[in-house]
């Protein structure tokens, strides 16, 4: 009777039969991610496939730590493992050890990927960026302290302007442990107010030697700093994340110690002919008071005091004569009328009418008699003439029949 396998003995045969295949043990395979998925306990599964299959991948965290760059679905890439059978699902898949993009390198796209998502973040934005300062007087630099960079750096501060101080705080600037160290040492340049401007960067190098300041541990360090950073890495050319990130980017160490400070000999020529302008100023408006102060001296008011009072004397005697001959005027012009007020009056006098032979009969009470009947027979009347009057008694009465009588 024939052997009867179970089912994990024939999954175990077959394992032993892949994993006994020297083709099968080492891997080149392109193809398209799909289903890329991160486990919470670091191992990274997908599907590699073509136009005509897929294959299932597994990547263990010990070889996902390795990665550069994020895997993302739809990427073309290449993949490095072995081929081998998971037992109990008795499926085969590549145990996947290496993976890198096609056509390009891992450190490109990382590269791209972060360049990416911090620029969406705003950590490029140009308004978050601060403006140097004109005249640091404390330069911090974050770099290697063996490095040719830092001497460079120091000879061009010192020539350039030898007032300021400058700090080192040296660092790694390749592998592992150099973001940590440069992003500890921007914190604490921070923490302690150690400069009015900070460079970090290094030489030139490989796109692995500049690496450290491609990290978004090292960006996000600049972007935070109080401190206005200048970012100084590799050669004009190259081009990391920290130059985006950075409020100045310089395209070389040398050049970055060139932008910190202003040139001594340049402000001190500024400085001379800023002297010789306000000597030039001084001396013009000295000149100009000059002249002014000579023509004061000329005026009439100083050299001949009295003439101000006289000129003044003179103009009252003119008001005055002004004035009498106004007020003349004016008298002429009321006498006039005056006098030819009292000749209407004068024309409208009784006495006058008395003058022309007629007399005024008056009462004994004073009244003024207008007819007959205001008396009777042997009344006393007076009667006024142009020349005095006479007291007269009244005899007869006419008119008395028409008129009636008034009384006083």
């Amino acid at each position: 009777m024939d052997h009867i396998y179970a089912v994990s003995e024939v999954n175990g045969l077959i394992k032993d039969l892949i994993d006994g295949t020297p083709q099968l043990s080492g891997l080149y395979i392109r193809g398209e991610l799909s289903n890329y998925k991160i486990y919470p306990s670091g191992h990274h599964y997908f599907t590699l496939k073509d136009g005509q299959s897929a294959l299932r991948c597994v990547m263990f965290k010990s070889s996902a730590m390795k990665l550069r760059f994020r895997p993302e679905n739809g990427m073309q890439a290449v993949v490095f493992g072995r081929i081998s059978v998971f037992p109990r699902d008795g499926a085969y898949q590549l145990y996947c050890t290496q993976l890198s993009p096609d056509g390009v390198g891992d450190l490109y796209v990382a590269f791209e990927q972060l360049k990416q998502k911090l620029q969406q973040e705003g950590l490029f934005d140009p308004a978050h960026k601060k403006p140097l300062p004109p005249y640091p007087q404390r330069i911090a630099i974050v770099t290697s302290g063996a490095g040719a960079a830092v001497h460079d750096m120091i000879r061009i501060l010192r020539r350039r302007y030898p007032i300021a101080k400058v700090l080192l705080l040296p660092v790694r600037v390749q592998g592992a442990e150099a973001p940590p160290e440069i992003v500890g040492a921007i914190r604490y340049a921070n923490r302690w107010k150690l400069g009015d401007v900070l460079i970090t960067g290094r030489g030139g190098g490989s796109m692995e030697d500049l690496w450290a300041f491609n990290d978004e541990r090292v960006a996000r360090a600049i972007y935070a700093s109080e401190i206005p950073v200048i970012s100084a890495v590799g050669h004009e050319p190259d081009v990391t994340i920290s130059d985006y990130v950075a409020d100045r980017r310089a395209s070389t160490p040398s050049n970055a110690a060139e932008i910190a400070v202003p040139d001594m000999s340049e402000l001190l020529r500024y400085l001379r002919g800023t002297e010789n302008g306000m000597a030039q100023s001084v001396l013009h408006r000295l000149e100009r008071e000059e002249r002014r102060l000579k023509a004061l001296a000329e005026k009439r008011v100083l050299t001949d005091p009295l003439a101000f009072v006289q000129d003044r004397r003179l103009q009252l005697d003119y008001m005055q004569d002004k004035m009498t001959s106004a007020a003349r005027t004016h008298w002429d012009r009321e006498a006039r009328r005056f006098a030819g007020t009292v000749a209407k009056l004068d024309a409208l006098s009784p006495l006058k009418v008395l003058g022309r032979g007629y007399a005024m009969a008056r009462t004994e009470e004073g009244g003024i008699l207008r007819s007959s009947a205001q008396v009777r027979p042997g009344d006393r009347i007076e009667l006024r003439l142009a020349q005095g009057s006479l007291g007269c008694r009244v005899e007869e009465v006419e008119g008395e029949e028409t008129h009636g009588k008034e009384n006083l």
